[in-house]
């Protein structure tokens, strides 16, 4: 069946501090004009979830590039997820056990899987009493005092991996696996 391919995009680097302006309207509409069916936004940090015929997640991902850079002049990077991938991604977090507080867990998405030998250079002691757990493309932060006194930020991890990421908090990600979870049905 056409349209069988369901994706979640993580839209870099927009709508952030009242820079790079992209509204989610006009996004959703650029993303239809580009053949991708039953799009759906989730609040204003460029999160989207879609259908496609196609399914080869890194030339979307590089085209939606593109064609969002021609229309709004941002070039934000776009992460993309499977259904199945946010499914097992929220099954995995290490802190979710013992974290009273669901507001301090975070997870920073990125382009790639790291080498054993980029990992090794993260530093498990630059935030205290902040924690990160690298698996796969995900790491899961636990940041008792809250995402914005961390030392754990998303270009800490672009520069010490050499890779591009984007961070979402637990409360988006699960809302997306949700609204992932109803495109598939």
């Amino acid at each position: 069946m056409a349209g069988h391919h369901i994706f979640v995009a993580l839209l870099r680097g927009i709508n952030v501090g009242g820079k790079n302006k992209v509204s989610m309207p006009e996004l959703r509409s650029l993303l239809e004009s580009m053949g991708l069916e039953n799009v759906a936004s989730y609040v204003q940090s460029g999160n989207v979830v879609f259908r496609s015929a196609a399914g080869d997640a890194r030339r979307l991902a590089a085209q939606i590039e593109q064609r969002v850079g021609d229309e709004f002049g941002v070039r934000p990077k776009v992460l993309m997820r499977t259904p199945a991938e946010l499914d097992a991604i929220v099954g995995r977090n290490p802190y979710l056990s013992r974290a009273s507080d669901l507001s301090k867990l975070h997870v920073v998405f990125l382009g790639g899987k790291t080498s054993a030998g980029k990992a090794a250079e993260l530093d498990p002691k630059r935030s205290p009493p902040d924690e990160f757990s690298l698996d796969g493309r995900e790491i899961y932060l636990h940041l008792p005092n809250g995402a914005a006194r961390t030392k754990l930020t998303i270009d800490y991890f672009e520069r010490r991996l050499g890779t591009d990421a984007t961070a979402r908090n637990w409360k988006t990600l699960v809302a997306l696996q949700s609204l992932a979870r109803r495109s598939v049905s």
